[in-house]
Protein backbone atom coordinates (compact mmCIF):
# COMPACT_ATOMS: atom_id res chain seq x y z
CA UNK A 1 0.00 0.00 0.00
CA UNK A 2 1.41 3.32 -0.93
CA UNK A 3 0.57 5.56 2.21
CA UNK A 4 2.65 2.22 3.79
CA UNK A 5 5.26 2.69 1.57
CA UNK A 6 5.39 6.55 2.39
CA UNK A 7 5.19 6.64 5.88
CA UNK A 8 8.45 4.37 6.21
CA UNK A 9 10.05 7.12 3.38
CA UNK A 10 9.41 9.21 5.72
CA UNK A 11 10.65 7.27 8.78
CA UNK A 12 14.30 6.86 7.02
CA UNK A 13 14.29 10.25 5.79
CA UNK A 14 13.77 11.46 9.59
CA UNK A 15 16.12 9.18 10.82
CA UNK A 16 19.00 9.89 8.55
CA UNK A 17 18.69 13.39 8.85
CA UNK A 18 19.74 13.13 12.66
CA UNK A 19 16.17 13.54 14.10
CA UNK A 20 15.21 12.53 17.21
CA UNK A 21 11.54 12.91 19.44
CA UNK A 22 10.15 13.08 22.87
CA UNK A 23 7.09 13.34 22.30
CA UNK A 24 4.50 11.90 19.43
CA UNK A 25 1.15 13.16 18.70
CA UNK A 26 -1.68 12.65 16.01
CA UNK A 27 -4.98 12.79 15.91
CA UNK A 28 -8.10 9.89 16.74
CA UNK A 29 -8.32 8.61 12.91
CA UNK A 30 -6.55 4.68 12.04
CA UNK A 31 -4.82 6.57 9.18
CA UNK A 32 -2.77 8.70 11.09
CA UNK A 33 -2.02 6.22 13.95
CA UNK A 34 -0.49 3.30 11.77
CA UNK A 35 1.55 6.17 10.14
CA UNK A 36 2.54 7.89 13.16
CA UNK A 37 4.05 3.69 14.64
CA UNK A 38 5.55 3.07 10.89
CA UNK A 39 7.82 6.20 11.94
CA UNK A 40 8.33 5.41 15.12
CA UNK A 41 9.36 1.93 14.34
CA UNK A 42 12.11 3.08 11.18
CA UNK A 43 13.03 5.81 14.40
CA UNK A 44 13.33 3.12 16.65
CA UNK A 45 11.69 4.87 19.11
CA UNK A 46 8.53 2.86 19.42
CA UNK A 47 8.69 3.92 23.29
CA UNK A 48 8.02 7.42 22.64
CA UNK A 49 4.91 8.54 24.63
CA UNK A 50 1.85 9.54 22.40
CA UNK A 51 -1.13 11.92 22.45
CA UNK A 52 -4.04 11.77 20.69
CA UNK A 53 -6.48 14.30 20.37
CA UNK A 54 -9.10 14.72 17.98
CA UNK A 55 -8.51 18.34 17.23
CA UNK A 56 -5.33 17.03 14.91
CA UNK A 57 -8.56 15.14 13.24
CA UNK A 58 -8.99 15.44 9.22
CA UNK A 59 -11.64 18.28 8.34
CA UNK A 60 -15.55 16.61 8.73
CA UNK A 61 -17.28 16.85 5.84
CA UNK A 62 -20.66 16.32 7.14
CA UNK A 63 -23.37 14.71 4.87
CA UNK A 64 -20.41 13.82 2.29
CA UNK A 65 -18.08 11.99 4.34
CA UNK A 66 -17.98 8.97 2.88
CA UNK A 67 -19.83 9.52 -0.88
CA UNK A 68 -17.37 9.40 -3.41
CA UNK A 69 -17.12 12.60 -6.42
CA UNK A 70 -20.13 11.03 -9.25
CA UNK A 71 -22.41 10.41 -6.28
CA UNK A 72 -21.83 13.81 -4.36
CA UNK A 73 -21.89 15.58 -8.11
CA UNK A 74 -25.03 14.28 -8.98
CA UNK A 75 -26.95 14.98 -5.31
CA UNK A 76 -25.67 18.56 -5.32
CA UNK A 77 -23.63 19.40 -8.59
CA UNK A 78 -20.65 19.91 -9.52
CA UNK A 79 -20.22 23.98 -8.65
CA UNK A 80 -22.18 23.78 -5.17
CA UNK A 81 -19.72 20.81 -4.57
CA UNK A 82 -16.76 22.72 -5.65
CA UNK A 83 -17.49 25.82 -3.57
CA UNK A 84 -18.43 23.00 -0.10
CA UNK A 85 -14.60 21.35 -0.81
CA UNK A 86 -12.66 24.91 -1.53
CA UNK A 87 -14.02 27.37 -0.12
CA UNK A 88 -12.53 28.65 3.27
CA UNK A 89 -15.70 29.42 5.57
CA UNK A 90 -18.37 27.07 3.13
CA UNK A 91 -19.40 24.13 5.53
CA UNK A 92 -21.12 21.33 3.43
CA UNK A 93 -24.48 19.88 4.78
CA UNK A 94 -24.42 18.53 8.31
CA UNK A 95 -24.86 14.80 9.53
CA UNK A 96 -28.68 14.40 10.30
CA UNK A 97 -29.00 14.19 13.98
CA UNK A 98 -29.66 10.13 13.95
CA UNK A 99 -26.97 9.94 11.96
CA UNK A 100 -24.76 6.68 12.97
CA UNK A 101 -21.75 8.26 11.92
CA UNK A 102 -21.49 11.50 13.95
CA UNK A 103 -18.61 11.52 15.72
CA UNK A 104 -20.83 11.98 19.50
CA UNK A 105 -21.63 8.12 18.75
CA UNK A 106 -18.46 6.72 18.41
CA UNK A 107 -16.96 5.14 21.08
CA UNK A 108 -13.50 6.88 20.66
CA UNK A 109 -14.99 10.05 21.57
CA UNK A 110 -16.55 8.97 24.88
CA UNK A 111 -16.73 12.59 27.32
CA UNK A 112 -15.51 14.72 24.60
CA UNK A 113 -17.45 17.54 23.80
CA UNK A 114 -18.06 20.15 20.65
CA UNK A 115 -17.07 17.42 18.04
CA UNK A 116 -18.13 18.41 14.61
CA UNK A 117 -20.52 17.50 12.56
CA UNK A 118 -19.77 19.30 9.36
CA UNK A 119 -16.83 22.00 9.10
CA UNK A 120 -15.53 24.55 6.82
CA UNK A 121 -11.46 24.76 6.64
CA UNK A 122 -12.14 28.07 8.80
CA UNK A 123 -13.93 25.74 11.78
CA UNK A 124 -10.78 23.21 11.40
CA UNK A 125 -8.43 26.35 11.86
CA UNK A 126 -10.14 27.43 14.96
CA UNK A 127 -9.89 23.78 16.94
CA UNK A 128 -6.29 23.60 15.67
CA UNK A 129 -5.39 26.80 17.02
CA UNK A 130 -7.51 25.89 20.17
CA UNK A 131 -4.81 22.48 20.37
CA UNK A 132 -1.45 24.97 19.70
CA UNK A 133 -2.79 27.26 22.47
CA UNK A 134 -3.80 24.63 25.53
CA UNK A 135 -1.26 21.44 24.38
CA UNK A 136 1.47 22.57 21.61
CA UNK A 137 2.84 26.07 23.36
CA UNK A 138 3.62 24.41 26.85
CA UNK A 139 5.33 21.94 25.06
CA UNK A 140 7.23 23.75 22.84
CA UNK A 141 8.21 26.31 26.09
CA UNK A 142 9.72 23.42 27.63
CA UNK A 143 11.99 22.86 24.61
CA UNK A 144 10.08 19.28 23.61
CA UNK A 145 11.13 17.98 20.08
CA UNK A 146 7.52 17.13 18.85
CA UNK A 147 7.01 14.29 16.38
CA UNK A 148 3.32 15.46 14.69
CA UNK A 149 1.32 12.83 12.19
CA UNK A 150 -1.90 14.47 11.34
CA UNK A 151 -3.90 15.30 7.66
CA UNK A 152 -3.74 17.41 5.10
CA UNK A 153 -6.82 20.15 6.40
CA UNK A 154 -5.70 20.28 9.92
CA UNK A 155 -1.90 20.76 8.60
CA UNK A 156 -3.10 23.38 6.10
CA UNK A 157 -4.77 24.93 8.99
CA UNK A 158 -1.64 24.72 11.62
CA UNK A 159 0.69 26.42 8.44
CA UNK A 160 -1.92 29.19 7.75
CA UNK A 161 -2.09 30.10 11.49
CA UNK A 162 1.80 29.75 12.20
CA UNK A 163 3.08 31.40 8.53
CA UNK A 164 0.29 34.25 8.75
CA UNK A 165 -1.12 33.03 5.32
CA UNK A 166 -4.14 34.61 3.71
CA UNK A 167 -7.50 32.96 3.03
CA UNK A 168 -6.47 33.30 -0.91
CA UNK A 169 -3.21 31.90 0.27
CA UNK A 170 -4.01 28.82 2.11
CA UNK A 171 -6.66 27.35 -0.50
CA UNK A 172 -3.73 27.61 -3.44
CA UNK A 173 -1.45 25.74 -0.53
CA UNK A 174 -0.66 22.11 -0.85
CA UNK A 175 0.82 19.77 1.47
CA UNK A 176 3.19 17.15 -0.27
CA UNK A 177 2.52 13.18 1.26
CA UNK A 178 5.04 11.42 2.93
CA UNK A 179 7.72 14.28 3.03
CA UNK A 180 8.53 15.37 6.51
CA UNK A 181 8.47 19.59 7.08
CA UNK A 182 10.01 20.98 9.83
CA UNK A 183 9.28 24.09 11.87
CA UNK A 184 11.87 25.63 13.79
CA UNK A 185 10.69 28.36 16.70
CA UNK A 186 12.33 31.26 18.80
CA UNK A 187 12.36 31.01 22.49
CA UNK A 188 9.58 33.56 21.75
CA UNK A 189 7.91 31.19 19.35
CA UNK A 190 7.75 32.83 16.67
CA UNK A 191 8.76 31.01 13.49
CA UNK A 192 12.20 31.03 12.56
CA UNK A 193 11.60 28.82 9.25
CA UNK A 194 9.49 25.91 7.67
CA UNK A 195 11.16 23.46 5.10
CA UNK A 196 10.90 20.36 3.80
CA UNK A 197 13.16 17.15 4.17
CA UNK A 198 13.87 17.03 0.21
CA UNK A 199 15.25 18.61 -2.37
CA UNK A 200 13.93 20.74 -4.46
CA UNK A 201 12.84 18.51 -7.69
CA UNK A 202 11.57 15.46 -5.66
CA UNK A 203 9.59 18.25 -3.11
CA UNK A 204 7.72 20.31 -6.27
CA UNK A 205 6.71 16.37 -7.59
CA UNK A 206 4.96 15.86 -4.54
CA UNK A 207 3.50 19.21 -4.43
CA UNK A 208 2.24 18.78 -8.40
CA UNK A 209 0.67 15.56 -7.26
CA UNK A 210 -1.49 16.61 -4.55
CA UNK A 211 -2.62 19.59 -6.75
CA UNK A 212 -3.12 17.35 -9.79
CA UNK A 213 -5.21 14.71 -7.41
CA UNK A 214 -7.19 17.64 -5.97
CA UNK A 215 -8.14 19.27 -9.40
CA UNK A 216 -9.44 15.40 -10.31
CA UNK A 217 -11.21 15.33 -7.37
CA UNK A 218 -12.86 19.12 -8.10
CA UNK A 219 -13.16 18.35 -11.74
Amino acid sequence: ERGIEEARTAGSTLRDAGFRFDIAMTSYLKRSIRTLWLIQEILDQMYLPIRTDWRLNERHYGALQGLNKKETAEQHGNEQVLAWRRGYSVRPPALAADDASRPDADPRYVGISGLPDTESLADTLLRVTEWWDDTLVPLLKSDSRLLIVAHGNSLRAMVKFLDQMSEEEILEFNIPTGIPMVYEFEDNLSVIRRYYLADGDKLQAAVDEVRNQASKTES
